[in-house]
């Protein structure tokens, strides 16, 4: 039976919440959500709104769930045009103050129909639902997403000259990075590594591992902030797939790992690589359906500008213990809690949240089906000639995803139809462009 969500309740915490964002010196409340397009999209009310927006939420536009990455629009079966209003309900338990931006606070929103009950186009309640049926199996998972960017001058170049990995980008920019960590710092959060990336200007951020839904909300709240400091320090930020025609591009690898009482099940289990059984079913799901689920972690037409061999980008769909150019990584860890897998195929066009979800879905259809991984890659699979490449093209992708049967079951009517007339209009918005007129056109978009 589908539930509304708890007016009276959600009143009463926002209640509680307004007193102390006021001694904190907050004055508005930023309310997100991500799009099918991968673009995040806003409303923000001012502080003594709260409790209203969190009794009865804030409208919002259905049409965005058919919207593109230049802020034109499809139509999906489900969707109604410029008819009809959602409710965009914040989450109270995840409201922050932003570092970088003083004297607003950012939570992240579910959105329902005008009744009160779930949206089924919602994306995040549609991470929250997959999330919840990996719990009922007596599993838990952490995860966290890599953020990548290329930090700019005003005038759109890349804003350092040092090579890549090295510290001479540390010291062009320390100031910046310093402010980057303090502000992430300030607002809850653990860092794990901050350092120059391969491209030119371009950074990588790591952040602590939580759940699912929460990894998806960190990482939504790590792009903005590195944004508002960037916006500070005069640079402008992309996360765009691909800045520079060519060249390594923006990932936005997926870590996770799969849990049950405490323990991590990629660490001393009796299978390859210290692999416990669930473990190897779980990846060897995600792995069988990666093709179709790059349509949600690699959406854009500039996705596959990036996802090309020799740039670490993970093309093809295999597997292997610290093989950075498989699309999926084992990585064994210096303790027991590290052990994790990485999927390095995805990028930042990605909604998280749809991201996410889909590969949990994945990963339980191969516990279901006791999967096992294939035969392990140990070497680069573009030399070796004999691993499966993995689409090449929105449109291959958008193939896949339409043969999948898991997706359109997991994701429901409504968002499976939505996420697929979104990925087939974007092919055909660029289908006539070039690759540079592509990574153009969408530099500045993410």
């Amino acid at each position: 039976m589908v539930t509304t969500y708890p007016r009276a309740e959600r009143a009463a915490q926002a209640r509680e919440v307004e007193v102390q964002l006021a001694a904190d010196g907050i004055d508005g409340v930023v309310f997100g959500w991500v799009d099918n397009a991968g673009l995040t999209r806003v409303k923000s009310v001012p502080l003594a709104q709260l409790e209203h927006a969190a009794e009865y939420g804030v409208g919002a536009v259905p049409c965005f769930d058919v919207s593109l990455v230049d802020d034109s629009f499809t139509a999906a079966p489900s969707s109604t045009g410029p008819v009809g209003d959602l409710r965009l309900v914040p989450d109270l338990d995840r409201l922050t103050p932003l570092a970088a931006q003083p004297g607003w606070a950012w939570a992240p929103a579910d959105r329902y129909t005008q009744d009160g009950t779930p949206h089924p186009g919602c994306q995040r309640q549609f991470a929250r639902q997959v999330t919840e049926a990996v719990e009922r199996r007596g599993l838990s998972v952490r995860a966290g997403i890599e953020v990548e960017w290329v930090v700019a001058d005003a005038a759109g170049a890349p804003a350092t000259a040092g090579p890549g990995y090295g510290m001479t980008r540390f010291v062009e920019h320390s100031d910046y990075l310093r402010e980057v960590l303090r502000a992430l710092t300030a607002q809850g959060l653990t860092v794990l590594q901050l350092h120059p990336e391969y491209a030119a200007g371009q950074f990588e951020v790591s952040v602590a591992a939580e759940g699912p839904v929460e990894a998806a909300d960190t990482t939504m709240l790590v792009r903005h902030t590195i944004r508002a400091v960037s916006a500070r320090h005069g640079l402008r930020v992309s996360y765009a797939p691909v800045f520079t025609e060519g060249s390594v591009g923006n990932g936005a690898h997926l870590h996770l790992s799969l849990w049950r009482q405490g323990r991590n099940l990629g660490h001393g289990g009796p299978g390859r690589h210290g692999l416990h059984p669930d473990a190897e079913q779980f990846l060897a799901g995600v792995l069988a359906e990666l093709p179709a689920l790059l349509a949600l972690g690699a959406p854009s037409v500039a996705s596959y500008l990036r996802l090309v061999p020799s740039r670490f980008a993970g093309a093809h769909r295999c597997w292997g213990l610290e093989n950075r150019e498989a699309a999926l990584r084992l990585i064994t860890g210096s303790a027991a809690g590290q052990a994790n897998a990485e999927f390095k195929c995805f990028d930042a066009a990605a909604n998280p949240y749809l991201e996410i979800g889909g590969v949990l879905a994945a990963g339980l259809a191969g516990l279901d089906a006791g999967l096992s991984l294939p035969p392990e890659t140990s070497n680069d699979p573009a030399a070796l000639g004999a691993a499966e490449r993995l689409p090449a093209s929105l449109p291959e992708a958008i193939d896949a995803y339409e043969k999948s049967a898991l997706l359109r079951q997991s994701l429901g009517p409504e968002l499976y139809q939505a996420v697929l007339a979104v990925r087939r209009a974007e092919a055909e918005l660029f289908g006539m462009h070039t690759d540079a007129d592509v990574i153009e056109a969408v530099r500045w978009r993410y």
